[in-house]
């Protein structure tokens, strides 16, 4: 019997760049500032504002869950970009926080949006979660396999707070931001590099032991708050400057740029003494530095998502600017990322 000729393989196609054409972003109503902190553990607002630069955060109510932050974040960074649900192909949802352990928070997120097409998964990433999700997602379309990307930060960190640790329970809060991932024929570089890493030996300096395989919660151990945030904040601060002002140099020498060619510097927004210190060493002028963690707090994968969507809707960034977005978080996770706007 004679065989078939094998067909030709197709042409690879071009790679393709990858811009961000709409930001999203949610924060609950709910204000709990420092006084109303005073109330709950023993500190005061200039303590806090002292050691973190926190004035207040936002908290969710019982019944919002992730996946509705996420997914009303979503819809307005959707409503931006001028897409329905139906033309993303792919959501991807870092959170340290799911609505559950599964299915993925995403998959929830794809029924409030409509995104009947949509692959979904989470990113466990921590606090950088969202750049690494943008990377994830810029994958997809670089290479054609997909043309929409929804990337969405989204957390319920009150719900994994120890609000009797004065030393964690005054750092977090609730919120959710997105942005929608496509190639576009205007000459704009979109995403121009991305530098993320991981260091796993450091990872009981910043973790939630409780709620895995490892150590699930039952009647015997519920009392001893595993299912809440661990932070040894000293190794963390120094930990986080370190990695995030080398992955700003990586980003930026994979860019082809230096510093001094970035309109805004958007840090992960975790505490005012880790900003100042890299904004000190990558020396970048304060008022090119994006801060919003006074008014919310560290909203972990959420903080860059929300702190980028502010900076876009109040004209922060313009078309044709080079912003850097830098994060850290447990994992240890690090990344940095440049984008033309």
């Amino acid at each position: 019997m004679k065989r078939k000729p094998r067909s030709k393989p197709q042409s690879a196609k071009p790679l393709r760049t990858v811009s961000i054409v709409g930001t999203g972003s949610y924060v609950p109503e709910r204000r709990l500032t420092n006084d109303d902190l005073s109330k709950i553990v023993q500190t005061d607002d200039k303590w806090i504002i002292t050691r973190t630069g926190i004035k207040e955060r936002r908290i969710a109510a019982d019944d919002e869950y992730t996946s509705d932050m996420g997914a009303k974040a979503a819809l307005a960074a959707m409503e931006q970009a001028g897409i329905t649900g139906k033309e993303i192909d792919l959501i991807l949802v870092a959170t340290a926080t799911p609505d559950m352990v599964f299915p993925a928070t995403a998959c929830f997120i794809q029924t409030k949006i409509g995104a009947t097409r949509a692959a979904c998964l989470d990113i466990s990433a921590a606090c950088a979660g969202f750049l690494f999700a943008i990377e994830i997602g810029q994958q997809f379309i670089t290479s054609h396999t997909y043309d929409t990307v929804l990337v969405i930060g989204a957390e319920k960190l009150s719900t994994i707070t120890d609000w009797t640790d004065r030393n964690t329970c005054v750092l977090f809060g609730d919120g959710a931001g997105a942005a929608i991932l496509r190639h576009r024929d205007s000459g704009s570089h979109g995403v121009i590099s991305t530098h993320i890493a991981s260091e796993g030996k450091f990872a009981d300096i910043l973790w939630m032991p409780g709620g895995g395989c490892r150590h699930p919660i039952r009647a015997d151990n519920v009392d001893k708050q595993l299912q809440t945030v661990k932070m040894s904040g000293k190794e963390v601060y120094k930990q986080a400057v370190t990695a995030m002002v080398d992955a700003a140099k990586i980003a930026l020498e994979k860019a082809g740029l230096t510093i001094d060619d970035i309109a805004c510097v958007i840090p992960h927004q975790a505490n005012a003494r880790i900003i100042e210190a890299i904004a000190d060493r990558l020396k970048v002028p304060v008022e090119k530095v994006y801060v919003n963690l006074d008014r919310y707090g560290n909203t972990s994968a959420a903080a860059v998502a929300i702190a980028l969507d502010e900076a876009n809707r109040t004209g922060r960034i313009k078309p044709g600017d080079y912003v850097l977005m830098i994060v850290f978080g447990g994992g240890l996770t690090w990344a940095g990322s440049v984008v033309e706007w």
